[in-house]
């Protein structure tokens, strides 16, 4: 493909490895299309949906004039799986910090589990996890989380369109999700673990579908680099 190709506009489906953020991952993509195709070092680029380094799966990068296009994609129905730990949470929702307290987990069963599903089914109200990048008062709120301070976080309406279990071997339960823009697996995990009487936190996750777009045609980030002729 031509710099012409690239300054016009195209999709790069990426499957974005663990423990590289979003951010990491467009500048891997942006100096191999400046070193190694002549793109000019200023030109367009950016992704359509942040995923957290602790997730892998699809990353859609933008191009050029397709740059253009990325608040339309982002707005696109999104599909992960992942796994939730039950009976036990943590501050972030997730792995990025220690179980802070642990929870019963003898009243859990698989008909308990399939039941609470039901409950997230359709348009919710969800918090963000205070460890997320969202802005309050012009501070992002994980600088708050990170200084040990206490803030209230208002809920937003985020909609659940698919929620399937897809095993069951306690404390872990692995899951599919459908789901509109904005919504927080984490904050998902941690509801419903609550739902349940208990606790839960996120221990993988994996975006697999954006809209149309499906994580079976994207490509490793390095071997796109290498893919690249000089």
């Amino acid at each position: 493909m031509t710099v012409e190709d690239y300054l016009s506009g195209q999709i790069i489906l990426i499957d974005k490895p663990l423990k590289w953020s979003s951010f990491q991952a467009v500048n891997k993509l942006k100096y191999a299309l400046i070193n190694k195709v002549g793109l000019p070092k200023k030109f367009k680029i950016g992704h359509a949906g942040t995923l957290d380094p602790l997730a892998t799966g699809l990353l859609i990068i933008c191009t050029g004039k397709f740059t253009k296009r990325i608040t339309e994609i982002q707005g696109q129905a999104k599909e992960y799986t992942g796994t939730f730990h039950i009976g036990a949470t943590t501050p972030s929702y997730d792995l990025e910090t220690e179980i802070d307290q642990t929870y019963p987990t003898s009243h859990i069963d698989e008909a308990l589990i399939h039941e609470t599903i039901k409950q997230f089914l359709g348009e919710i109200d969800q918090k963000p996890p205070i460890f997320s990048a969202i802005k309050k008062d012009g501070v992002r709120l994980y600088e708050h989380a990170r200084a040990g301070e206490s803030i209230e976080i208002a809920s937003r309406k985020t909609t659940i369109h698919e929620f399937e279990i897809t095993r069951i071997e306690l404390p872990e339960v692995d899951f599919r999700v459908v789901c509109s823009k904005g919504t927080y697996i984490r904050s998902l995990a941690y509801d419903f673990g609550k739902a349940m009487h208990s606790g839960s936190h996120l221990t993988a996750l994996r975006r697999t579908k954006i809209g149309d777009y499906d994580v079976t045609n994207a490509i490793d980030v390095t071997l796109f680099e290498q893919s690249l002729k000089l």
